[in-house]
């Protein structure tokens, strides 16, 4: 009787442990890899009956992602003067062919709640600058920025641009979800860009493409900032670039010519 009493008593403390174990809350960290990458949660879990369930702040995010896709114009500018010094006059352009695209591809973010989010994304830009005088070619491999004329171009289409890898960190403010499930956005934030290569793309009456690349005497590091306005996954965004478009001095007489950009953005 006295061994069937002993292990009855040790039958019920293994049992209580065993209740109280199983409510215990612990702190743990839960990954998951999806489409929109890997998503890293750290959250209490609660392991009683009903399930683990993991708090939902803050999460890290880190992968492959699509977002903030720009399609806007290009203004370049000295200062409050959009035209050109005489020996620039060859980069007079269209302003409606003139344009920036780019988008984000990589990300790595923390959402602390529902509506704050710090973002460190990579992506590209491309900046396009339709030229007007159809009789120039900008020269490449060039210690400054230069072009030679010949009448007998007479192209259809000659354009000047430059590609980008952008860097942008972005601190993301949004709303809760209307009864439509939309947020409206607010994303601002600084930014670097290295520069990819520049290209000259010429097309003859006739047809005949001519494509060359070279860094044209772009500048090979600019930062700047940028800002975002959205309701659901669309918006607008302005980006303005503080240092030159061209390397110092590379294209002389032409310092402090600035660049900016406008246009509408998607995805947020």
């Amino acid at each position: 009787m006295k061994k069937i009493l002993t292990l009855l008593f040790i039958g019920t403390v293994l049992f209580a442990n065993a209740q109280t174990d199983s409510t215990k809350v612990k702190r743990q960290t839960k990954i998951e890899i999806g489409s929109e990458g890997v998503s890293i949660q750290v959250g209490k879990v609660d392991t009683n009956k009903t399930g683990k369930r993991y708090s939902k702040y803050p999460k890290v995010n880190f992968g492959f992602n699509f977002e903030h896709f720009d399609l806007g114009l290009s203004k370049y500018h000295n200062g409050s003067d959009f035209g050109f010094p005489d020996s620039y006059g060859f980069l007079d352009h269209e302003v409606w062919k003139t344009h920036t695209i780019g988008f984000d591809v990589l990300q790595f973010g923390v959402r602390f709640n529902s509506n704050f989010k710090i973002m460190l994304a990579a992506g590209l830009d491309w900046n396009h600058i339709r030229l007007k005088r159809n009789d120039i070619t900008i020269l490449a491999d060039n210690p400054v920025l230069a072009y030679q004329e010949d009448p007998n171009l007479n192209l259809k289409k000659n354009r000047f641009s430059n590609r980008y890898l952008r860097v942008p960190l972005y601190f993301e403010f949004r709303s809760n979800e209307s009864k439509s499930s939309k947020r409206f956005s607010f994303v601002a934030g600084p930014e670097v860009g290295f520069l990819i290569d520049g290209k000259l793309k010429q097309k003859s009456q006739n047809g005949e493409r001519t494509k060359v690349k070279d860094n044209f005497n772009f500048e090979q590091f600019r930062y700047g900032a940028n800002v975002r306005l959205g309701y659901g996954g669309a918006g607008l965004f302005f980006k303005y670039y503080f240092n030159d478009v061209f390397a110092k001095n590379e294209a002389p007489g032409l310092e402090g010519y600035k660049n900016m950009s406008f246009g509408l953005t998607f995805g947020f």
